[in-house]
């Protein structure tokens, strides 16, 4: 039997490179903890996934104009895809390359595992993105740390006092990371709920 031979096999080079996306593929990019369920939800009829590591993102390749940006309104997923006035570009790894490597072939490309069915992936991120980062919010929401509103609030802290309401601080997708995380007070937080149970 014949091997089947694939239309785009990833460059024989010695790093990264940066290749043109619209010539061979699309690609839906995802953070990497929501890629992490979206890939248990579809098994095996995942195509070829590229993760990077530098920057936490993870991206399928899908066939050329499938998707439009605006057809997916997901919150922090990307449809990259050739624009009619600029090009967009994918660092795309060695076919060689493994989790050794902070770019590299999470699955592998190969007869069966190229593109990814863009139906059963954007049903895989919706549920993946409810998982990950809950329920989206409704409507605009003010960034902690640029003050601007952002279409995509991510939920990054519930501030609790000594009211019945709490309040949720969101982040824009961009200062998400860099929600700083007090420890002291965290503690202290854990401290008085365990004191709080004992005493009743």
């Amino acid at each position: 039997m014949k091997a089947r031979t694939l239309p785009w096999t990833p460059p024989q080079t010695a790093d990264v490179e940066l290749l043109p996306v619209g010539k061979w593929w699309d690609a839906v990019s995802a953070p990497t903890a929501v890629a992490d369920r979206a890939l248990e939800l579809l098994g095996d009829r995942s195509g070829a996934v590229i993760q990077d590591d530098t920057y936490g993102k993870t991206y399928w390749l899908i066939a050329i104009g499938t998707s439009t940006p605006r057809s997916w309104r997901l919150r922090q997923v990307r449809v990259l895809t050739e624009l009619a006035d600029e090009g967009t570009l994918l660092g795309v790894p060695p076919a060689s390359w493994r989790a050794d490597h902070r770019t590299y072939w999470r699955i592998p490309l190969g007869p069966g595992r190229y593109l990814t069915d863009t139906h059963h992936l954007i049903r895989a991120l919706r549920q993946a993105l409810d998982d990950v980062l809950g329920p989206a919010p409704d409507g605009r929401q003010l960034c902690y740390h640029c003050q601007l509103p952002t279409n995509e609030p991510v939920p990054v802290a519930i501030e609790h006092s000594g009211s019945v309401a709490s309040a949720t601080v969101y982040a824009c997708p961009t200062h998400t990371r860099d929600y700083p995380r007090d420890a002291i007070a965290q503690t202290a937080a854990m401290r008085r709920a365990l004191h709080h149970g004992r005493s009743r």
